[in-house]
């Protein structure tokens, strides 16, 4: 337990400074002790719900990080982190407005401090090229996760030996997002469609160039050295990765509160927390006790994905997105149990079989 809890003992100092300063903030704002008690409430809700949303991007970076360098990995935990908090947190959304007004970064910030109202509007409609980008890159992250003729074990064995064997049409997952982009996009206003295509197949193109990147920078740091290997390219995948995990929570905070910096103080604190998760996953090596978290949180990634693009058609909670996620991870740790219970010879007389993998 001890051990457990040195992991988040960074995440736990992010979350009282955190909340010290949105409670500082809510003061300053208002004057009264309802406001600053509003901010800080606003502040602890924004982190729970940047956790629930992250928790299988916990998962997939610890996933991508056991490949990496200790050297790397050490520097993702720490300048990754910082990119993830300050970067996606606060000049993201400062860099949409920007774009969007065709203001410059100065006057981007003026606007979020003494407008909040439009700022958020100017949010709200950058939406649908977000939802695009970030859809389609997250919905090849989890399709290139099963559709991998080096994958040994199934969780869904019906549904993820197909996606398996899928993997001998060269280009597969790319054709199937294409489709599956064009069908979102037909049932759009042509206006919208044209956004929708164009963001969508820019986040393709950053999947792709991503990759590239990664294989091409980590094949000339391999021949420096073996420990070089999983270095800077995987570091930049991860980057890119946990962009697209934030972009659900960084449009979606704006339902909470219009308030820029205290977005960037709530979403701040989760992020510390999947930092904190991450850590703990590969030092314990929970991938490997819990056989098949691993694709209860890229099924999750693929669902996410889904309701990105559904997002740009119709409005969907947050709640559901997070509710979603967290069911089908536990549906996986549940199985991974069972799985292990079984394996002991102690599972439980009158429970069902457990799910079975398969060898490719």
């Amino acid at each position: 337990m001890r051990d457990t809890l040195s992991h988040f003992r960074w995440a736990f100092a992010a979350t009282i400074g955190g909340l010290a300063l949105a409670f500082w903030l809510g003061w300053e704002m208002t004057g009264t002790l309802s406001g600053a008690l509003s901010a800080l409430v606003i502040g602890a809700v924004l982190a729970v719900l940047e956790i629930s949303l992250s928790f299988d991007n916990a998962i997939v970076n610890a996933n991508k990080l056991k490949a990496m360098s200790p050297v790397w990995r050490r520097r993702f935990l720490t300048w990754g982190i910082l990119v993830a908090v300050f970067g996606m947190r606060v000049v993201f959304p400062l860099l949409i407005v920007a774009v969007a007004a065709h203001l410059g970064p100065v006057a981007a910030i003026h606007l979020a401090a003494t407008d909040p109202a439009r700022y958020a509007d100017i949010i709200d409609d950058a939406h649908l090229s977000i939802a695009a980008f970030g859809g389609t890159f997250l919905m090849l992250v989890g399709l290139r996760y099963f559709v991998d003729e080096q994958k040994e074990i199934d969780w869904i064995d019906r549904v993820e030996c197909r996606m398996r064997q899928c993997a001998r049409v060269r280009g597969m997952e790319i054709a199937f997002v294409l489709l599956l982009v064009l069908g979102f996009s037909w049932m759009m206003p042509s206006d919208d469609a044209g956004d929708f295509l164009f963001a969508s197949l820019l986040g393709m193109l950053t999947f792709t160039g991503v990759e590239l990147l990664g294989h091409v920078l980590d094949a000339e740091n391999g021949m420096r050295g073996a420990a070089a290997v999983g270095g800077l390219g995987a570091f930049l995948y991860l980057e890119v990765l946990d962009a697209s995990f934030s972009f659900d929570g960084v449009v979606g905070a704006f339902a909470l509160t219009q308030n820029l910096f205290l977005i960037a103080i709530g979403l701040g604190i989760g992020a510390m927390y999947v930092r904190s998760m991450t850590l703990m996953l590969v030092e314990r090596q929970t991938l490997t006790q819990f056989r098949y978290l691993e694709h209860g949180a890229f099924w999750s990634v693929l669902a996410l994905a889904v309701i990105m693009y559904v997002q740009t058609l119709m409005h969907i909670s947050e709640l559901v997105t997070g509710a979603l996620g967290a069911a089908l991870i536990g549906l996986s740790l549940w199985s991974s149990i069972r799985y292990n219970r079984r394996k002991r010879g102690c599972a439980f007389p009158d429970s069902e079989p457990a799910e079975t993998s398969q060898e490719a």
